[in-house]
């Protein structure tokens, strides 16, 4: 596998530049698939090659990809400088800024999963019966304290990372790119109940 080049993301000015569908999708598109030109990007997240270098731009000026040198002079490839990152502010105090943005992006984040769902869903027909399957839609409702839910999540992410598109360089002939989206949440909270909270540990896009 390929070094991972997690960062951090704790300032609300960085949250609210990838809290943009596009920005995002352009995001996920560069750490899966590797450098691609403004043209190429476009292509891939439904928008105009302009309106991609102005939006991979923003990204940029926060470190969150950069361009290479075109080697045949004209346009050049952007390429992602992080192959994931984490999101720091959720468990803030609500109604701070950190905490805002960081529901906004985590909030935008959901909605680009479900859309992902749908649109495979609509056309799911289309794809190969061999990919079809081995899809799969879980639910289920567990029982668990705050620090169970914590370590299952921290297991659920030991058993996924070797398979993280960004970083994987042994993925055997066949492979294609896989969404998979996990959200775990109470669904009744009380005060009383569970263990102390954590420390912010942010979130594993």
């Amino acid at each position: 596998m390929s070094p991972e080049r997690r960062t951090t993301i704790s300032e609300p000015e960085a949250m609210a530049a990838l809290t943009h569908p596009v920005r995002l999708d352009l995001l996920n598109y560069l750490m899966a698939e590797g450098p691609a030109t403004a043209s190429r990007c476009a292509r891939a997240v439904g928008d105009t090659p302009s309106n991609c270098s102005y939006h991979l731009r923003v990204l940029a000026r926060h470190g969150l990809v950069g361009a290479e040198e075109s080697a045949d002079g004209r346009e050049r490839p952007w390429r992602a400088l992080i192959t994931g990152y984490e999101v720091e502010g959720a468990r803030d105090e609500p109604g701070t800024p950190r905490a805002q943005s960081a529901a906004a992006l985590l909030a935008l984040s959901v909605q680009r999963d479900q859309r992902l769902v749908r649109d495979y869903l609509a056309h799911r027909d289309r794809a190969p019966r061999r990919w079809r399957q081995a899809d799969g839609y879980s639910t289920y409702t567990l029982r668990m304290t705050p620090a169970e839910l914590t370590a299952l999540g921290e297991r659920l992410d030991a058993l996924i990372r070797p398979y993280i598109a960004a970083t994987r360089e042994d993925a055997p002939r066949g492979a294609e790119l896989v969404h998979l989206g996990l959200h775990a949440f109470a669904i009744e909270p009380t005060a009383e109940s569970g263990d102390p909270e954590p420390p912010d540990a942010g979130t594993r896009p």
